[in-house]
């Protein structure tokens, strides 16, 4: 009898073990996906603005075409990867592809406002001030939103990988979740430096 009883309460301690585990991963796993949520409504604030700045930039740097269009096709390629991404976060593969996107944005973005700045005019212009501050606001709270989304994935990846979700985690579906990383160089890495005075 008490070795039956014993089996149960061993039964019991395993199922609540495991119970407790799986919700634990489905916590953390909500966690990173709420992270990259933030990160996308920032992209998108992102991205929005982009066009409004390389139309305002068209009209003062009319021989400058090359550089707003580079501009415009790598926003478009960095909507694209942040639109495959949000229907996958944490997916090693939409990850790379976003940060690489946005990498490449950046240096678009870099080379515009660096050419912007031999543009008196331009320099002058409220609106492109006005844009370039928010652009650089908004760039600010993608890179807190990351670092967010990257801190919930750790916790993720760490809580699949201790005992005893580590025993079950896999057979749960739960596989390891990517970071957000930069690609790009250390040049690349700066932030686009805005500067209309």
């Amino acid at each position: 009898m008490w070795i039956a009883i014993s089996v149960v309460a061993a039964l019991v301690v395993l199922a609540l073990l495991v119970i407790g585990t799986y919700n634990g991963l489905v916590a953390r796993r909500n966690r990173y996906k709420n992270a990259y949520a933030q990160i996308d409504v920032q992209l998108k604030r992102r991205y929005d603005l982009i066009p409004n700045l390389v139309e305002t930039a068209r009209g003062y740097m009319k021989h400058e075409r090359e550089a707003l269009e580079a501009v415009i096709k790598a926003r478009n390629a960095a909507y694209g990867a942040a639109q495959a991404a949000a229907q996958n976060p944490g997916s090693a593969g939409a990850m790379q592809s976003l940060a690489s996107a946005e990498g490449a944005l950046n240096a678009g973005l870099g080379r515009l406002l660096a050419l912007s700045e031999s543009y008196p005019d331009l320099k002058a212009n409220t609106t492109m001030r006005d844009l370039s501050e928010e652009l650089t606001s908004t760039e600010n709270k993608v890179a807190f939103a990351r670092q967010a989304y990257n801190d919930a994935v750790t916790e993720y990846n760490n809580g699949r990988q201790v005992f005893p979700a580590v025993l079950f985690a896999g057979s749960f579906g739960f596989g390891e979740a990517a970071l957000l990383e930069a690609t790009e160089s250390a040049e690349e890495r700066k932030a686009p430096k805005v500067a209309f005075s």
